[in-house]
């Protein structure tokens, strides 16, 4: 649908360090004729090969999305909605581990502004906080990833709008659930955590994420 087209991004091209380091002139007009984004950036939030190309947690996670949010802000025709995937433990980092442990080097406080950001510019967003991912594609650096964690039968989701929910999350859950929160309008301005818990799941079926997403809590 035209809601959720966003092949207008391939005008440019954007890399995934065009965002950080990209200015308003040289990025102008790539969001123009698109009514929905889901920023996913994220990186290692321990020291790896991955922070090359000042692709660290700062750069990554919040002048990355602040840099997109401000292109959403301008956009021709106005943007619809702006997905944030951010992280479980944004609200949590100062109360010890693991949250405290995953910080160290700040990731969780670039989400955590990032997300503030996002929520003070006047773009209606949702923000999608899921615990450690499982699944694949295995493109991350812990032990889910040398494990080959899989969701297995742990297809339902447990959601809540408060920053608390600690469990593994399916990355096809997290994908869903952003589609989801799109096709539906009483998601604008919303943000919640999500993980993987067992049981059946709503799968793809829009009327059954709309009664989850109705009753969180």
């Amino acid at each position: 649908s035209k809601f959720c087209r966003a092949a207008a991004l391939e005008k440019q091209r954007a890399s995934r360090t065009a965002l950080p380091h990209g200015t308003a002139e040289t990025m102008a007009g790539i969001l123009d004729g698109v009514s929905a984004v889901c920023c996913c950036a994220g990186t290692t939030a321990f020291p790896t090969l991955r922070w090359l190309g000042d692709n660290d947690p700062e750069k990554n996670s919040f002048f990355g999305p602040r840099n997109l949010v401000e292109l959403a802000m301008q956009s021709e025709g106005g943007m619809r909605r702006f997905v944030f995937v951010s992280s479980a433990g944004v609200k949590r980092y100062d109360q010890g581990p693991p949250y405290s442990i995953l910080n160290a080097f700040g990731v969780l406080v670039a989400k955590e502004k990032a997300e503030d950001f996002l929520k003070q510019s006047g773009v209606p967003y949702t923000i999608v906080r899921p615990g450690r991912l499982t699944d694949a594609p295995y493109t991350s650096y812990d032990l889910n990833t040398l494990l080959k964690g899989e969701s297995g039968t742990r297809k339902e989701v447990l959601m809540s709008v408060e920053e608390k929910l600690d469990g593994e999350t399916s990355r096809a859950a997290v994908a869903e659930s952003c589609l989801q929160s799109l096709l539906h309008s009483f998601m604008a301005n919303t943000e919640f955590s999500i993980e993987s818990v067992v049981g059946e799941g709503p799968d793809t079926d829009n009327q059954e994420w709309v009664k989850r997403f109705k009753a969180m809590a």
